[in-house]
């Protein structure tokens, strides 16, 4: 296990903060946010990246004691009546541009690798990842594989005693789909779908959709058989925003892994937990 180094805080929590924090994870995409209640998760809710002239001004009320009130809207839709004025913020971040914005909050928390229970982390790991990890872990145990379809599509994978294996990363699903309409001159920009298109498309969207989908399901399927050789007892764990799909695609075409795979789409607010805990004592 690695050290367990302070936090950078700026505040003593206070026995009521136990009670109310947030969670942040800075995404490549967007804010991804997490209430609690002592250990429990009472929303997650997603938001855009904020600029630097929003968020002076939202983090200047914060600072002021109005983070539920005065005028600022808050970059979400939750009720927070009961949350107390100026929660401690953990935050793990993967767009060093937007944790500048948030480091001149008094309560700021930040998460980083030197932080987390896992063995053989590299110093380039997304934190993105190793906390997905540590959330798993803290869910099914060691060892662990978790795939997370997001903006990017990872798989992140430890050993029984809790050191990194390693992975892979490629684009997902809607990156993909991007790219193929920005990069060529006569395919149709593709929303993503919400259900699997025909694997035999008679549409030009619907052949992008097909390739897309079953192009990035086959190879995580592929994956996974590989993993499963390598350690029979481990869990997978499937998260992101692209991850329902994902499980349909297995449901399909694997339907006994389908079965062993756990659906977590909150993944990364587990592993955020687990190291407040570990931190607060």
């Amino acid at each position: 296990m690695q050290g367990h180094p302070t936090m950078s805080k700026t505040a003593t929590e206070s026995g009521s903060d136990h009670h109310n924090w947030l969670a942040l994870s800075i995404g490549n995409s967007r804010l991804h946010w997490a209430w609690f209640k002592g250990e429990i998760c009472k929303q997650v809710w997603h938001s855009p990246h904020l600029d630097q002239s929003a968020g002076s001004k939202l983090i200047h009320a914060w600072n002021r004691g109005e983070l539920w009130c005065g005028g600022i809207e808050f970059p979400g839709p939750p009720e927070f009546e009961e949350i107390a004025p100026n929660p401690p913020l953990w935050i793990a971040c993967v767009v060093p541009q937007q944790l500048a914005l948030w480091q001149s909050y008094q309560r700021f928390n930040l998460i980083t690798l030197a932080d987390l229970p896992l063995l053989g982390l590299y110093p380039t790991l997304g934190i993105d990842r190793a906390l997905a990890l540590v959330g798993a872990a803290t869910e099914s145990g060691w060892p662990v594989l978790v795939v997370d379809a997001g903006t990017a599509l990872t798989l992140t994978g430890a050993d029984p005693e809790g050191r990194l294996v390693g992975g892979a990363i490629l684009p997902g699903f809607g990156l993909q789909l991007q790219s193929l309409s920005e990069n060529t001159a006569a395919l149709p920009r593709v929303t993503f779908p919400t259900s699997l298109p025909p694997r035999w498309a008679l549409t030009t969207a619907e052949a992008i959709a097909s390739g897309v989908i079953y192009g990035i399901g086959s190879g995580v399927r592929d994956f996974i058989n590989d993993w499963k050789e390598r350690f029979p007892t481990s869990a997978v764990v499937i998260t992101g925003g692209g991850g329902e799909i994902l499980l349909r695609y297995l449901q399909e075409s694997a339907s006994e892994m389908a079965k062993q795979a756990i659906a977590m789409p909150n993944l990364i607010f587990s592993g955020i937990r687990c190291i407040k805990q570990q931190q607060s004592g």
